[in-house]
């Protein structure tokens, strides 16, 4: 049970991983830097996701995560709505 969780949280990390570096990117990093330049950030996220937020809230986090990277950038903005929408629909919950 112990091995399915840790397991069950590496695989919630790379799938928040993934979709900051694939999608949010704020530093245009995507196939030109390494994957990880973003981890700093999954840690935030994932307690984030765990309280169920609302989808408003998780793009109130990506815009403060993104000012405190690169300061004020809104050339992206539109998008956040959707990326959030991908980092909610990550399954958080280990399945018994």
């Amino acid at each position: 049970m112990n091995d399915q969780r840790e397991q069950h949280g590496r695989d919630v990390i790379n799938a928040i991983r993934r979709v900051l570096y694939r999608e949010w990117d704020p530093l245009d990093l995507c196939d030109v830097g390494p994957e990880t330049r973003y981890d700093a950030y999954i840690s935030p996220l994932y307690r984030l996701l765990a309280t169920a937020p609302t989808k408003e809230a998780v793009v109130h986090e990506l815009k403060r995560l993104q000012v405190e990277l690169i300061g004020p950038d809104f050339s992206k903005e539109k998008r956040l709505p959707s990326i959030a929408d991908m980092l909610l629909a990550i399954n958080l919950r280990v399945n018994n």
